[in-house]
């Protein structure tokens, strides 16, 4: 590295933004230099969040593009921030959920990443722990839709360190509450969100009572709770609405083994939004022409025409492009997939893929939803031709 790249007295946040573009030039192994430079500063001045970033990227980069050997003592470093970031925060008198939300999901992704089961296990069952506790902090306070949010965090990280006693206990909490929140919804008429709580709601019933007729039931009445939607957003003229909670039910119609039910509301569903998308389309409003298009792949490969799904996704993308879209195709598929083959087993990763979006973290979905689908040799055909659409081929 040529010191003179660098401004005199240089700021970690000059070295950081130098070392990036060597990087994106080409110049990685002084590009990274420069980058552990700046996380070695930042850690200096005590500005411990910019460090661990740093320090997960450098790590992350290596696990990606040399060895995970190499990549280690980075991802561990970075671990060790957080974990103190995550600390600091519930100390606080009024705790940032979505900040703790990223400092407890980059520490077990960095265990992921280097394979350290035994600290998975420690620090997932010690997260668990703290959000149950915060949940019930905000359970007691009132702040029900606070509580189940935080309650949810603490279910994942109980599944990740596979605790059935915790998960049951966690769930239950979480079914006294989505069970408030449906039934205030649907007295107030709110039937979409009612629809989207029960959905919500069926994956807890799951996790106490395994795949049976309680978890069947709820997923039926969030289908039916869509369908009523799509038909209250129809009398009232507001068709994006009535497309989207149509592909909705389809979708949980096809969970709870409706199936008759949900390639009739699939079929409904993908004339509307041709017409819908086409509509768009002449108006000369690429956004909704795209969000229909996406939903129109959907539904149709809900009914299992996969081939136009595929050419109505690559239209999509010919709009423009970008990772919540592959996510959606992906989800669709891999759940279609699972109703087909009656495989419900895959319904957890279906699960984690949806937390992940719903904490923002787009990127762990989509290399989840990759990985599902490029194992199954049944989705192989299938998965090269959204890879094809995508421009990967």
């Amino acid at each position: 590295m040529r010191e003179l790249d660098l401004p005199e007295g240089a700021s970690p946040e000059e070295m950081e933004e130098i070392g990036f573009k060597y990087v994106d030039s080409g110049r990685v192994k002084e590009g990274l230099k420069l980058i552990l430079r700046a996380a070695r500063r930042y850690e200096e001045r005590k500005d411990y969040e910019d460090a661990a970033r740093l320090f997960r990227y450098i790590g992350r980069y290596l696990a990606r593009k040399a060895s995970p050997e190499k990549a280690r003592p980075y991802l561990l470093k970075a671990a060790s921030l957080y974990i103190n970031l995550v600390e600091e925060e519930i100390s606080k008198p009024d705790v940032d959920l979505d900040t703790l939300d990223q400092y407890t999901l980059n520490v077990l992704e960095v265990f992921a990443i280097t394979g350290d089961s035994k600290f998975m296990t420690k620090y997932g069952a010690r997260f668990g722990n703290i959000y149950e506790e915060l949940g019930s902090s905000f359970e007691s306070s009132g702040d029900v839709k606070i509580a189940a949010r935080v309650y949810e965090s603490a279910f994942h990280y109980y599944k990740i360190v596979g605790s059935e006693t915790d998960i049951k206990r966690v769930a239950g909490k979480l079914l006294d509450i989505y069970g408030e929140i449906t039934e205030n919804l649907v007295e107030n008429r709110d039937l979409s969100a009612a629809a989207d709580a029960f959905y919500v709601l069926a994956k807890y019933v799951r996790a106490i009572f395994g795949h049976d007729s309680h978890y069947l039931e709820i997923m039926e009445t969030a289908a039916k709770n869509y369908e009523k939607a799509s038909k209250l957003s129809y009398s009232e003229g507001n068709l994006d609405g009535t497309a989207t909670n149509l592909v909705k039910a389809q979708y949980a119609y096809m969970l709870c083994e409706n199936t008759g039910r949900a390639k009739l509301v699939g079929i409904n569903a993908v004339r509307m939004l041709y017409q819908i998308a086409s509509s768009y389309r002449a108006a000369g409003d690429d956004k909704m022409t795209q969000e229909k298009l996406i939903e129109l792949a959907e539904a149709l490969i809900g009914i299992n025409k996969f081939n136009e799904a595929i050419k109505n996704y690559k239209e999509a993308l010919n709009i423009s492009s970008n990772i919540e879209q592959k996510i959606r195709i992906r989800l669709a598929l891999l759940k279609t997939y699972i109703a087909n083959q009656r495989l419900y087993d895959l319904l957890d990763i279906i699960e984690i893929a949806e937390f992940y979006v719903s904490r923002k973290r787009l990127a762990q979905a989509y290399e989840l939803l990759v990985k599902i689908l490029e194992k199954n040799s049944q989705l192989e055909e299938l998965n090269k031709k959204i890879l094809e659409a995508e421009g990967y081929y």
